[in-house]
């Protein structure tokens, strides 16, 4: 679906290019260089052991290493800082591309965390009481995929080897704050450009794709092979396409409408809701993940990670849902 030479101008001028791409960009990879400084500060302190003692029961059921665990910690506060110290013990050989998998699906839990606020904040004004059943499933089917990762973590992998003496005795030494900072800094500057130039170009692609109407031809495609969604009401299909084509505030702009009126009731809500997150689910991966995860990882491994993560992602919320539906069938 090609542009028009108007809206080309329109998309591509100055003030639009900033305000679409720019700034947007700019912000992405601050917070993506700022998660990587986190990560490198903590790892030349020695401070993940620290933040891995909060995971490690759950790490330890999972046969997972005690860095998967620090991970799973700083998840809850920075899923980009927990993304870029995987990414360097990764690099550095510690984690194999397997754990490396598994340690990525099982920040699941804490990386939806960090957004509940944010997404219960969009939903209960617009939505009252749904929005709490909405934000409750979308959650458990966080729960069930860092469950799920802790059972299939402990089947494929073999327990971890035990810390080893020199780094018991590491724990008693006093740091040394500039050495450690100084290391911290040469490891962010080497690995800072190769951040910069797989994230930019990949985003500007995203952008320019979405400018010339490739997702809008997809998610079309997408809304016209929905007949096998006979099981909800029609009223709800507009918020399902909405979903796709605007993600979740224009859906929750027609959801909250229908709702009011009484076209839907609170559950047909709900399962629109839910359904359209699925759906969306391959966009979204393509839009906000994979500029991101190839700032970190290389692009072949990165989207390896995108896919085992969304896959798990949309497995789990059609459980949720379709237990949902039954439930109040």
């Amino acid at each position: 679906m090609p542009i028009s030479p108007s809206t080309a101008e329109n998309a591509f001028s100055l003030a639009a290019l900033w305000h679409a791409l720019g700034w947007p960009l700019l912000r992405l990879l601050m917070g993506m260089a700022a998660g990587l400084l986190i990560a490198n500060v903590l790892e030349a302190l020695r401070w993940t052991r620290h933040l891995a003692r909060l995971a490690a029961p759950l790490a330890r059921l999972a046969h997972l290493r005690e860095v998967a665990g620090a991970g799973f910690s700083l998840a809850f506060v920075s899923p980009a800082a927990a993304n870029g110290l995987l990414s360097d013990s990764h690099n550095m050989g510690e984690l194999s591309d397997r754990e490396l998998m598994l340690a990525n699906l099982f920040n699941s839990l804490p990386a939806y965390m960090v957004h509940t606020p944010t997404i219960f904040l969009l939903t209960w004004p617009v939505l009252g009481t749904p929005a709490i059943i909405y934000v409750g499933l979308t959650l458990l089917a966080a729960v069930g995929r860092t469950a799920f990762t802790v059972v299939l973590a402990r089947h494929l992998l073999p327990p971890p080897p035990p810390g080893c003496a020199a780094c018991k005795a590491d724990s008693n030494e006093k740091t040394d704050w500039p050495a450690a900072l100084r290391k911290a800094w040469k490891r962010f500057t080497r690995r800072l450009p190769k951040l910069v130039y797989f994230t930019a170009p990949i985003y500007v692609l995203m952008y320019l794709l979405q400018q010339f109407g490739y997702f809008a031809l997809a998610e079309q495609w997408l809304s016209q092979h929905m007949a096998w969604l006979s099981f909800l009401k029609p009223q709800a299909m507009g918020i399902i396409v909405l979903h796709l084509a605007a993600e979740l505030g224009a859906a929750l702009g027609a959801a909250g409408s229908v709702l009011q009126t009484g076209g839907l009731s609170a559950r047909d809500v709900v399962l629109a809701l839910m359904v359209g997150n699925i759906l969306s689910t391959p966009m979204r991966a393509i839009r906000h993940q994979l500029p991101s995860y190839s700032g970190f990882f290389r692009p072949a491994l990165a989207l390896r990670l995108i896919l085992a993560n969304q896959g798990l992602r949309a497995a789990s919320m059609t459980v949720v849902t379709a237990l949902y539906y039954y439930a109040g069938a």
